[in-house]
């Protein structure tokens, strides 16, 4: 019977390592294409590298055209491009379903601005027209309508100021802003068509 154990525990620990030593060489197997897989990665990863840093090359030499900030410490990020008859700027993305939008009418010095409530743009007359403008502190902002999109009204994102539901031709409503900053406003009722307006004090 010690026989039979002994020899039973021998065949045992034989197949166990015949597992064993079928396992290591799996776990080699396994590494062998681990490494295999990351170098395959490393490459690709290297070339994308490259490609991006190329492109970033290309694109950040284009000449003198770039951004700059229109300085006045409103909210928004206010990124601007002279275009010659104005500048284009993102407000966050605000005036991105603009249809009218073109740039800031930059009415700065003047006592007084005056902004067409229902004009043409974004499907019909649902503008504002200048959709941006941007005047000097203590300017006064009037808001006319011209009696065209039916009702409209202006009210400030946020508060501010708001006017009152109206659709008469000559039908105004005014502001005075006292305080430099970006101040965003909609059309209540034709937001979603882009009735949308800035005006950017100094």
């Amino acid at each position: 019977m010690r026989r039979t154990r002994s020899h039973g525990s021998t065949t045992d620990s034989n197949v166990f390592g015949r597992i064993l030593g079928s396992d290591r060489c799996q776990d080699r197997r396994v590494k062998m294409f681990e490494s295999e897989r990351y170098t395959r990665r490393s490459v690709v990863l290297s070339t994308g590298t490259l490609a991006l840093t190329a492109l970033a090359g290309c694109s950040g030499s284009s000449g003198g055209d770039g951004g700059e900030s229109d300085g006045t410490g409103g909210t928004g990020a206010e990124t601007e491009s002279d275009d010659g008859g104005g500048s284009t700027a993102s407000f966050d993305g605000w005036m991105e379903d603009v249809g009218n939008y073109d740039g800031v009418v930059d009415e700065t010095g003047s006592d007084e601005v005056t902004v067409a409530v229902g004009a043409e743009g974004n499907g019909g007359a649902y503008a504002f027209d200048p959709a941006a403008v941007r005047v000097s502190s203590g300017t006064t902002a009037v808001w006319e309508w011209t009696g065209q999109g039916s009702q409209h009204n202006v009210a400030a994102e946020g508060d501010g100021f708001e006017s009152e539901y109206a659709a008469e031709e000559g039908f105004t409503f005014e502001h005075t802003f006292s305080e430099s900053g970006t101040y965003k406003y909609v059309c209540t009722p034709h937001r979603t068509l882009g009735m949308k307006g800035v005006v950017v004090v100094e």
